[in-house]
């Protein structure tokens, strides 16, 4: 735990979802809340999808992360935070587009959550 979905318009100019979920990943295990092999990430590039009504050079990036419930408000505030900060960084604005960031924190259910770790 926990899981971490991107997903992000592919339209982002020259945007690096391996750079951006390096980044995000740091970013949780610095949070002191994770330990480093727990973090697991994902990046999906949207083709379909629309910004608002009217056409205009628009984009956006948004952060899913799914944890084990229990976590505080504040914790999970804290941590969507500096996940942002760490989107921020990865992704940059062409002069003139407007680019959407945002990220939320999903509370899974410890009960029904079953997990397996396979070592060879």
């Amino acid at each position: 735990m926990p899981h971490l979905t991107l997903e992000y318009s592919n339209n982002l100019a020259s945007f690096s979802p391996a750079l951006a979920l390096a980044a995000l990943n740091t970013a949780m295990f610095d949070s002191g809340l994770f330990s480093e092999p727990d973090i697991k990430s994902r990046a999906f590039a949207l083709e379909h999808f629309q910004v608002g009504i009217r056409p205009a050079p628009r984009a956006f990036a948004h952060v899913r992360i799914a944890l084990l419930a229990g976590r505080s408000e504040a914790e999970r505030k804290e941590l969507a935070e500096a996940v942002l900060a760490a989107l921020r960084s990865a992704v940059d604005a062409p002069t003139g587009a407007e680019i959407q960031l945002s990220v939320e924190t999903v509370d899974l259910d410890r009960g029904s959550y079953a997990k397996a770790v396979l070592n060879g």
